[in-house]
């Protein structure tokens, strides 16, 4: 049986699971612990808690239990102090206070949840964000990618975590074992690259004998990623793991409608849809995968959900994603399979 590692957060994650677990492999799901918006962010102040956003989602998406309890897992209250608080957030932060740790309340809600692997907060130390502007400007704090007027002005320049935290034991682990490690999809900045800075992660990765793939964004955000393409992600993700890791880039062969097009660009700005531009580079290190891998239209938005406005409605589409993973695992068979390799 395969060991795949995937490393990232929020809904990308999510996305990616769903698809994996539908498969006949060993899957563990690394998440970021550098969320500290909506009601995850919340929780942590009010409670002192870690996270419990991002791992809610890898649970649910890993989630054999019936429709109704994974519906549970992802209600949003409406009104009263609650308002905008996820029951399974909730649920989440009270299992670290009954069982003392983060990961052993991740353990009780995956056997509640009757999930197929394993999920693993990437620390359990306290994780904060730093974003270094290109004004020199140091804003503290992974909510403030899209909610500070000084990132889409100024640019970022670079993050880090401050302090420096270590890496959970079993996550060196996982990676050490992997057969595959699958970067993304999910936020460049906050979601996939704060994994990446906890020390031993990208060193981890790079020791690694596993096939490493890396699921390139779909769209940009204004002073985040403005006018990244393909090889500028990629570029600055294998910046970030320390040298030329990465061995597949896995990208849409086909562009989003222009009805989606133009209501992105209105919300991020022109050329907000990444691009992949063949000829860019005399040499490339990596291989791009140009693949069916995106969703069909827009994705409906929960209305409670109180970072909503934050999250592209342009994705990926779960089973398709997840068909191509397992097609390039296999390593044989992906020529034939996938429209077209660069």
């Amino acid at each position: 049986m395969k060991k795949i590692v995937t490393i990232g957060g929020g809904t990308g994650s999510f996305t990616l699971l769903s698809g994996l677990k539908k498969y006949n492999v060993d899957l563990t799901a690394i998440v970021s612990m550098a969320d500290d918006g909506g009601s995850t962010g919340r929780l942590r102040d009010e409670l002192g808690v870690l996270p419990p956003g991002d791992v809610r989602q890898c649970l649910v998406a890993l989630s054999d239990s019936s429709e109704k309890l994974r519906g549970l897992m992802n209600y949003r209250f409406e009104s009263g102090d609650l308002r905008g608080h996820n029951f399974g957030n909730l649920l989440l932060s009270a299992l670290e206070k009954i069982n003392g740790n983060f990961t052993e309340g991740i353990k009780e809600a995956a056997r509640i949840l009757n999930i197929k692997g394993m999920v693993v907060p990437v620390s359990e130390q306290e994780m904060n964000l730093a974003i270094k502007l290109k004004n020199s400007k140091v804003i503290v704090g992974e909510q403030y990618l899209d909610h500070n007027k000084d990132v889409r002005k100024y640019g970022v320049d670079k993050v880090f975590l401050k302090p420096k935290i270590k890496a959970n034991s079993r996550v060196l682990e996982k990676i050490k074992k992997a057969d595959v490690i699958i970067l993304g999809p999910g936020d460049h900045y906050g979601s996939i690259i704060p994994n990446l800075l906890v020390r031993g992660v990208a060193k981890a990765i790079c020791n690694s004998k596993a096939l490493v793939v890396y699921n390139c964004n779909l769209t940009n955000k204004k002073g985040q990623t403005e006018n990244f393409d393909v090889d500028k992600y990629t570029q600055e993700m294998n910046e970030y793991l320390g040298r030329d890791r990465i061995d597949f880039v896995v990208f849409p062969n086909g562009r989003p409608s222009k009805k989606l097009i133009s209501k992105y660009e209105k919300k991020e700005g022109k050329n907000s849809i990444v691009k992949f531009v063949k000829n860019n580079l005399i040499e490339r290190s990596y291989r791009i995968v140009l693949a069916d891998v995106a969703k069909k239209g827009a994705v409906k938005k929960n209305k409670h959900d109180l970072i909503t406005d934050n999250r592209s409605f342009i994705r990926h589409d779960s089973k398709k994603l997840a068909k191509t993973m397992m097609l390039l695992s296999e390593r044989k068979e992906y020529r034939r399979m996938i429209k077209e390799i660069v």
